[in-house]
């Protein structure tokens, strides 16, 4: 097992259970290795460099991977998946996801998204931003799948895992939040609230909603590029 973790908020209860699982020593060690944000770890399944990740949800549409019923899901709004209003058109590199969904939505303006963009919206306010799980929720009345668990090797291993936290209730001890809070300049709180509104299990809505969403992506040609952007 070579599995790769994206290091921001969103998944932090998925990597408290990890630390708790029962896995080899080597594996976890692996873990803490083969971490970056969504288009390095994009980059490394493709590459097979890994063979599981919790990958952008456009990238899980490759026939290559296997997909498992877990993700990154927003419910409603996300929070820290946004386009700044009255801004200067600009993608952001760590995800293909949020910048294509830009794109679907007619979104214009800089695209940011993860830790950096919670602190931004903590800092700045909502009315700076255009949240894009929002905005899909109310064209679509869906949740966002913002990611996807996918691998190529060792299928019943990260079945079993992914079935296990998904049983879980994952309560995040206070000196971690406490340790995240000092390094991403987030309070405790901001984070407790903030991750209320990710959930991770992907049922009938959720495939739904990433369904309809790859079909708009393929009608863009999968290209989150606008005249504005080049």
């Amino acid at each position: 097992m070579i599995f790769g973790k994206i290091d921001y908020l969103n998944l932090l209860p998925f990597h408290i259970f990890l630390k708790k699982y029962s896995l080899p020593s080597y594996v976890k060690k692996t873990i803490e290795f083969k971490k970056g944000v969504p288009s390095l770890l994009n980059r490394a399944l493709y590459n097979r460099k890994i063979d599981a990740a919790v990958i952008s949800s456009i990238e899980s549409r490759r026939s290559k991977y296997k997909k498992l019923n877990m993700g990154i899901v927003a419910k409603t709004s996300v929070k820290s998946v946004l386009v700044r209003k009255n801004s200067t058109p600009k993608l952001d590199s760590a995800s293909m996801t949020s910048n294509m969904l830009a794109r679907v939505l007619d979104k214009k303006g800089e695209v940011i998204i993860g830790d950096r963009a919670l602190k931004h919206y903590l800092n700045e306010g909502k009315d700076k931003f255009y949240d894009l799980g929002e905005i899909w929720h109310q064209k679509t009345n869906l949740p966002f799948v913002f990611a996807v668990f996918c691998y190529t090797n060792s299928g019943e291993s990260y079945k079993k895992l992914v079935n296990k936290f998904l049983q879980k209730n994952i309560k995040i001890p206070s000196y971690i939040l406490n340790k995240y809070a000092k390094t991403r300049g987030i309070s405790s709180d901001d984070i407790k609230w903030y991750l209320k509104f990710i959930s991770y299990k992907i049922g009938q809505k959720e495939s739904l909603a990433l369904n309809l969403y790859i079909r708009k992506a393929r009608q863009l040609n999968f290209n989150p590029n606008t005249k504005e952007n080049t």
